[in-house]
């Protein structure tokens, strides 16, 4: 779908980190941002890609494993947004999967936000502002089998986000989710790929009866639909928006 058009002075001079930003909804979230007028940090641990979509947003980027906390120390960031995007998924049942696997997950997607929210809110509260959102997903509210590494940090996501908004309401600071369902990346792309082999069926089945079973809306959600949320979270309309959830999920959790 079309990006809807952002009004390009609503984030002129401020500094955003997106994480995750080499791909995917990390690299729409940047491309907006952008926009917007902010000055946008790519971190992601693909250098190549990270550069390409820096260059492309006239920002910046930095390589970073945000599985290693010390490399993610190291980047001191001080910006007056961050986005938190970058993910991965590992699927097997819980006597079967991997502890390593489960503790990578978590380091990822919910210490590396804890650690990185940590380093930024010392700026935000100086200058009396901050928007920090957390691209989750609507595993944060609902369970799968066979996820339980993913589905338990985007559960603790949603509980860390609501903590820094209680703590940085006074303090001119937001935090808020965004919860799609499936989106249309790579990473889906893949598993539809996967899943229509395994199954014997085409892709369009595996998209509907399969990944899409529980939702009402039989469509992937768009990168450029999660990026325009966060937009809007950043943007001068979100004064009064903070501890919240925004789930874009085609109706998954409506039933």
């Amino acid at each position: 779908m079309p990006e809807t058009p952002v009004t390009p002075a609503s984030l002129g001079g401020r500094a955003a980190a997106v994480t995750g930003g080499a791909s995917g909804i990390g690299a729409a979230v940047a491309r907006h941002l952008a926009g917007q007028g902010a000055d946008v940090l790519v971190l992601d641990r693909d250098d190549e890609s990270a550069a390409k979509v820096a260059a492309d947003v006239g920002g910046s980027h930095r390589t970073v494993d945000l599985a290693d906390p010390g490399a993610v120390g190291d980047l001191s960031l001080d910006v007056d947004v961050l986005v938190n995007c970058a993910g991965l998924q590992h699927v097997a049942a819980v006597e079967d999967f991997d502890p390593d696997r489960f503790d990578l997950i978590h380091r990822v997607m919910l210490h590396a936000p804890f650690l990185l929210t940590r380093q930024v809110l010392p700026g935000m509260y100086g200058r009396g502002w901050g928007r920090i959102v957390h691209v989750s997903s609507v595993h944060g509210h609902r369970a799968s089998a066979y996820k339980s590494a993913y589905v338990s940090a985007k559960h603790g996501l949603e509980g860390l986000s609501k903590v820094i908004a209680l703590e940085g309401a006074e303090k001119g600071v937001t935090s808020n989710t965004v919860c799609p369902g499936y989106v249309r990346t790579p990473l889906v792309e893949g598993q539809i790929a996967d899943q229509a082999k395994a199954h014997g069926i085409d892709e369009e089945e595996v998209i509907d009866d399969v990944l899409l079973a529980r939702t009402a809306l039989k469509r992937l959600v768009e990168p450029a639909e999660v990026a325009e949320m966060v937009g809007l979270l950043c943007g001068p309309a979100s004064a009064s928006i903070t501890g919240s959830s925004f789930l874009l999920d085609g109706g998954w959790t409506a039933a």
